[in-house]
């Protein structure tokens, strides 16, 4: 049975939309446990189709190449989602025109907390320079990193691997320890959040309450701005 199996998925491992497939079902599967499991964010379903996809790759022996030859359809979407965002930011336009001062002042003292911290961990524990350059822009989100890490000299994907982490840390995290700061502003949690773990933490947080889900998506996009301007300053005055 197991040598039939492989020999079907040797032959299946060809086609394109395999990769497409794999990853829509991980995902599908995660979301029906998350949502059985009244949507706690220990079982968050990005973590969880992960690691389906993680050990499906690993128990059949498939490179990532070959699997990204159909998930890269999903890779496209990232854009068009990430612009949908703006909706929710749209319905809550009255209380973000109310708050720009507190806004732009969280998102600055965030931009720049994220990468001092991602870069004084990196260098306390002794990683190369090119290593340190990919997980300085670890909180914004994927293309954004990508495209700062690369420019940088770092590697684009490493960086995305760090980025896909810090979201889902954030997502599993995130509202635990906002409640253990007693932080209940639902402006200020959706500020963190988004600055904090970009497009994994801001659909967390849309799941949560819509305004937080409005102020994460707002944070997420003025992130990776603040982000690409500030970054390499900072690691001009570093290095």
């Amino acid at each position: 049975m197991g040598e039939e199996f492989t020999h079907i998925w040797v032959y299946l491992s060809t086609t394109p939309l395999l990769g497409l497939t794999v990853t829509l079902v991980a995902y599908q599967a995660g979301m029906w446990i998350y949502v059985r499991a009244n949507m706690n964010p220990l079982l968050n379903p990005v973590l969880i189709a992960v690691l389906m996809l993680v050990g499906l790759l690993m128990i059949t022996g498939t490179d990532y190449p070959t699997y990204f030859d159909g998930a890269q359809f999903v890779h496209f979407m990232l854009g068009p989602a990430t612009v949908a965002l703006a909706v929710p930011l749209y319905q809550q336009f009255q209380k973000v025109r109310g708050s720009f001062w507190m806004i732009l002042t969280a998102i600055l003292a965030g931009s720049i907390t994220a990468a001092l911290s991602a870069i004084g961990v990196a260098w306390a524990m002794g990683v190369s320079r090119e290593t340190l350059l990919s997980i300085a822009p670890k909180s914004v989100t994927a293309p954004i990193a990508m495209g700062i890490a690369e420019v940088m000299g770092g590697v684009p994907s490493l960086t995305a691997v760090l980025v896909i982490l810090t979201g889902i840390i954030g997502a599993v995290l995130g509202t635990w320890i906002l409640n253990i700061l007693n932080i209940k502003d639902w402006r200020a949690r959706g500020l963190a959040i988004g600055t904090a773990s970009h497009g994994i933490g801001t659909a967390r947080a849309l799941q949560v309450n819509e305004v937080a889900g409005a102020f994460a998506s707002l944070a997420m996009g003025l992130n990776g701005l603040a982000t690409a301007v500030l970054l390499p300053l900072i690691l001009g005055l570093i290095f």
